[in-house]
Order: C-alpha cells, then sequence, then structure tokens
C-alpha cells in the first residue's frame, strides 16, 4: 500500500509531467479546441499564470513556465523532506 509520502510525490510528478506537455503544446501548431488538450489547458493555466505576471520575457522567450517548473519541484521536495522528518 502507498505512503502518503509517496502519494504526494506521484501528483507533483504527474503535475510536472502535464507542465511539460503544456509548454511543448506551445511550441507546435495545435487544436486547442481538441478535449485533452483543453483539459491540459485547464489543468496547468492557473499554476503558470501566477508566473506569468511576473513577466518573465528575455528576448521574447517566456521563462516564466521554467520558473513555474522549478518551484513546483522545490515545494515538492520541501514537503516530501516535511513529511519525512
Amino acid at each position: 500500500m502507498p505512503t502518503i509520502i509517496e502519494l504526494i510525490s506521484f501528483l507533483f510528478e504527474a503535475y510536472k509531467i502535464l507542465l511539460i506537455v503544456r509548454i511543448m503544446l506551445s511550441w507546435v501548431p495545435h487544436d486547442s479546441s481538441h478535449f485533452l488538450v483543453n483539459k491540459i489547458h485547464e489543468l496547468t493555466d492557473p499554476y503558470l499564470n501566477l508566473f506569468r505576471s511576473l513577466n518573465l520575457n528575455f528576448g521574447g522567450i517566456d521563462l516564466s513556465p521554467i520558473v513555474a517548473f522549478f518551484v513546483l519541484s522545490f515545494v515538492q521536495k520541501i514537503l516530501i523532506h516535511i513529511l519525512y522528518f
């Protein structure tokens, strides 16, 4: 039976995969009305919008998804560390 730490870790990893897919979708043309694409946007945009408001554009490249990914990883590590001890 999975422990709470394994469950939380799994949820963070699954969300990070969604973020990676969302970032990759921004690089290629896609049908934004597709059900799966729409769900990915619904799940990731609220979190990404927190970082987009920081205006992390450098040379026409939006770095906010990268920052969002690293912040999520940092929070995951801190939370797992707190729960472990």
